[in-house]
Parts: C-alpha cells; sequence; structure tokens
C-alpha cells in the first residue's frame, strides 16, 4: 500500500500553539472566575495556623511556581502561608543604591513597561494605555505628573513581597480606591483595557528632598491578593473598605525603609515629576530587586 494513502495521525500542535493555549487557559481560570470571592477565600486560607498544612501547601506551590528562594528569608518555618507571603529578608539582603541622587526599585518585580508619560497617557501593554486621572481618580494629582516618568514593576507570587521607600522624603497622604481584583499577569494586560485603573489601589504622595519634585507609588492589588499595609496607617487597606477615602498623614521616609506589604504580589506603578532620567541598562520584561536603580535626579538634595 502506498504510505502516501494512509490517513494521517494526530498532529502535536506546534511550541506557539500550545503557549496561545496556555495563555487562554490562564486567562479564563484566573480571570473568568467570581475574583473577589476568590481572594476573600484565599486570604482565609492563607491565615489557617497549622504548620503541617502550610509545608504541603508550599510544595504544592512550588510545582508551579519559580523558586521561592526562601534561603533569603529571616525566618524559613512558617505557621501559615500569609506568613510566607510576607516574609522578612535578612539584613542586608537587598542592598540600597547609596547615591543620594537615584531613585530606586520599591520592590522586587519583573519590570514592565516605563518611559515617558505623553501629556496624561501610559503604556498598559503593546496597543493599550491609560490615563494618569484614571489611575489616580484625582485631576490635581495628575497633573503633577503629566509628561513625567513612570515604570511599571511586576510582583510574581514567589517573590518578596514588601515594598520600600524609593527615595529619601515624607508621605503626605494615602488615597484608598476598591476596585475589582483582575490579574496583573502580561496576558490580561494585554487583553483587559485600563486594567490598572479598575482594580482595587492606593496611591501615596510623596515628598522627596529634591525641591520642585513629585513622586507617587501607585500599588496595585490583584486575584488572590487583595489587601495592601502601610507601615504607617493603623489598618489595612483592603476588599472591606468600600468607595474611595482618604488618609492624612505625614509619615517620614528614609530610602530603602519599609513601607509596606502585600499579601501576595501585585504590581506597583511609580510616577515622577522633575528632573529625572531613567536608570541605564533598564530593559522590559528583566528582573529588579529592592534597592536597585530606576531613576536619576539631576541634582543632588540640598
Amino acid at each position: 500500500m502506498n504510505p502516501a494513502a494512509l490517513p494521517a495521525g494526530p498532529t502535536r500542535p506546534s511550541p506557539l500553539a500550545r503557549i496561545f493555549l496556555q495563555e487562554d487557559l490562564n486567562f479564563l481560570v484566573t480571570n473568568r472566575i467570581p475574583r473577589r470571592l476568590a481572594t476573600k477565600v484565599m486570604a482565609r486560607f492563607s491565615r489557617i495556623r497549622s504548620r503541617r498544612l502550610t509545608r504541603l501547601s508550599l510544595r504544592i506551590w512550588q510545582l508551579f511556581a519559580d523558586d521561592l528562594r526562601l534561603d533569603e528569608a529571616l525566618d524559613r518555618d512558617f505557621d501559615s502561608l500569609h506568613d510566607c507571603f510576607i516574609r522578612r529578608l535578612r539584613p542586608g539582603a537587598r542592598p540600597i543604591d547609596p547615591d543620594p541622587g537615584v531613585l530606586v526599585s520599591p520592590c522586587d518585580a519583573i519590570l514592565g513597561a516605563h518611559g515617558r508619560i505623553r501629556d496624561t497617557q501610559l503604556i498598559q501593554a503593546k496597543g493599550l494605555s491609560y490615563t494618569l486621572e484614571d489611575l489616580l481618580g484625582d485631576r490635581r494629582i495628575a497633573d503633577q505628573y503629566r509628561d513625567g516618568m513612570f515604570v511599571t514593576l511586576r510582583l510574581q507570587a514567589n517573590m518578596y513581597h514588601r515594598f520600600h521607600a524609593p527615595c529619601e522624603g515624607t508621605v503626605h497622604g494615602v488615597t484608598y480606591v476598591s476596585g475589582d481584583t483582575w490579574n496583573v499577569n502580561p496576558i490580561a494586560l494585554a487583553r483587559v483595557e485600563r486594567l490598572f485603573c479598575r482594580n482595587e489601589r492606593a496611591v501615596v504622595e510623596i515628598d522627596p528632598v529634591w525641591p520642585g519634585t513629585a513622586v507617587a507609588m501607585v500599588p496595585v492589588a490583584a486575584i488572590l491578593v487583595g489587601g495592601i499595609r502601610f507601615e504607617f496607617l493603623p489598618t489595612p487597606l483592603d476588599l472591606n473598605h468600600r468607595g474611595r477615602q482618604h488618609f492624612a498623614c505625614a509619615a517620614p521616609l528614609s530610602k530603602g525603609g519599609e513601607m509596606g506589604r502585600f499579601e501576595a504580589g501585585s504590581t506597583i506603578i511609580l510616577l515622577a515629576s522633575g528632573p529625572f532620567q531613567l536608570a541605564r541598562g533598564l530593559r522590559e520584561g528583566h528582573g529588579l530587586r529592592v534597592g536597585e536603580p530606576l531613576m536619576q535626579h539631576d541634582h543632588q538634595p540640598q
């Protein structure tokens, strides 16, 4: 029999087709479920205090995630998953760039979209953008960062989840904005318009030591995260809050000092207004650690 006449057997999908299938499944699983409910359920589960359950959960977690790098942790035996999520690091594990003119990364992260803000437009992903006013919810604050600089920092679930001061200065207020809990991975960013403007987030206004400048940090929560805690506020900001709430404060910051934490992983958008330039060598998709340079200020502090 002519082999050419035989029916063709099943063909395996190409590597590219498998990637697209994985992305579709990821998007379906993480974004087409009751996101707020899943986030609240995960928050309760992660706080169950059982070392046996925690060890089992961590073993399962590490089957699907990259290395947790628990060798850097101050403690390695946790009473709950939540304790692992918010673990502290050993002293010296994250050296802070000592140059007083450098604005440093406030968190461990994968670098996302970054660059110059075009009037009030920021890039979310290729072909998608959002505005300062939609993100910040306040025209006064948005006007401060018109034509400024922005950097998107995405925390993965296995990363260190505390965030630190990018510069010396003072926090003059935090505005909490309740919202959804979309996943903030690249798949969702490429498909959901204005995603950062839809999710639960906080706007942290920082008055840096450099005259005529402003810096803002916007921690954005996501599915299975749904909680942001600041060291200088008495209560956590989470899905129990509704609407928009402003918290006045006058909290001094030392560069690299701890500011707060996510309950798991998410994103921080850093905004800067003034004579800033991006640090050399920044590349989208590359990893950063707390204390590494993000921007350079043109003048030294007085």
